[in-house]
């Protein structure tokens, strides 16, 4: 098995990915500089080597490029793996899968979609363990009401919101300056 890591810029900073063979391991949202992403890829996925994706990998990595830079590309057929991710955060995390890029749910959306109406909770903190951020598009689940709810990257909710503004599911807010 060949297990591997790369990362790469986007319009909201220097992502990362890590691959066994052709399939996602794991995901990172910009730590702040390639080499901050890289060495938290390294630490994640100590058996993996920084390299040139396969084929199969490197669309997968085009597509997150391409998402992050405002298209609409169809992520969800990208193959993950989900061992050692709990039965209720797979299931959450494929809700998620669904929201399509300028639309959101709610965390409560989700866990009525989970047929476990009280587990919003629940949910938002799947989200927070979320192992494969944008394909698993995390960033689409608010809090009730539309509130942002929390974001645990780099960046906290400001990364949500730029990336939900990216996707069109937020008005591009102006700012004091």
């Amino acid at each position: 098995m060949t297990t591997g890591f790369t990362v790469f810029d986007t319009a909201i900073g220097v992502c990362g990915l890590a691959w066994r063979d052709d399939v996602v391991i794991g995901t990172s949202l910009p730590e702040g500089s390639a080499a901050r992403t890289r060495a938290w890829l390294a630490r994640r996925f100590p058996d993996a080597v920084e390299g040139t994706p396969p084929a199969p990998v490197q669309a997968v990595v085009e597509g997150i490029v391409a998402l992050l830079g405002g298209a609409r590309p169809d992520l969800t057929s990208v193959e993950l793996d989900f061992s050692g991710v709990p039965e209720f955060n797979r299931r959450a995390y494929e809700v998620a899968r669904t929201i399509p890029p300028g639309k959101t749910l709610t965390y409560g959306d989700i866990a009525q979609r989970l047929g476990q109406p009280g587990s919003a909770q629940a949910v938002g903190q799947a989200m927070g363990h979320n192992p494969f951020p944008i394909i698993v598009p995390c960033h689409r689940v608010l809090a009730a009401g539309g509130k942002d709810g929390g974001f645990s990257a780099r960046g906290g909710v400001g990364t949500k919101r730029r990336m939900l503004v990216i996707e069109g599911a937020l008005a591009d807010e102006p700012t004091l300056f």
